[in-house]
């Protein structure tokens, strides 16, 4: 039985992602030389994940001569909440509060970490109140 597509991104889809969000516009083979040598993908590898991003709405390319040309269509940002939201529904049931419960019980914050995050929810708290 063949997968189900996911909307989301897979850690591949990601690496390749990066590389054209850094770029602004990227063909196959700058997002090829622009991916870590090591493990290194296959320029048909690169191609036919580009074809998917594109078709799962993240990317869209226009032809310049022989090459397709690739540009995000949703920013990281975006894709970053989407993923978050997704990470939150799926794993917390929702709740925003268990995902930074779990998020304060397993990981080691530093001190400096932990000032912005109190500050951030400081001026959160500040702007509920308006």
């Amino acid at each position: 039985m063949a997968r189900k597509k996911s909307p989301n991104l897979t850690e591949g889809e990601l690496r390749l992602m990066n590389v054209v969000w850094k770029e602004g516009r990227a063909t196959v083979g700058d997002v090829v030389a622009g991916l870590p040598a090591n493990p290194p993908l296959a320029y048909s590898t690169v191609l036919t994940t580009l074809r998917i991003l594109e078709a799962k709405g993240y990317l869209r390319h226009t032809k310049k001569g022989r090459a397709f040309i690739y540009e995000p269509v949703i920013a990281h940002e975006e894709a970053s909440r989407t993923a978050l939201g997704h990470l939150v529904n799926h794993f917390f049931g929702g709740s925003r509060e268990l995902l930074v419960v779990n998020l304060l019980k397993e990981e080691t914050i530093g001190r400096a970490e932990l000032r912005r995050i109190k500050k951030m929810i400081a001026e959160s708290e500040q702007g509920a109140q308006k």
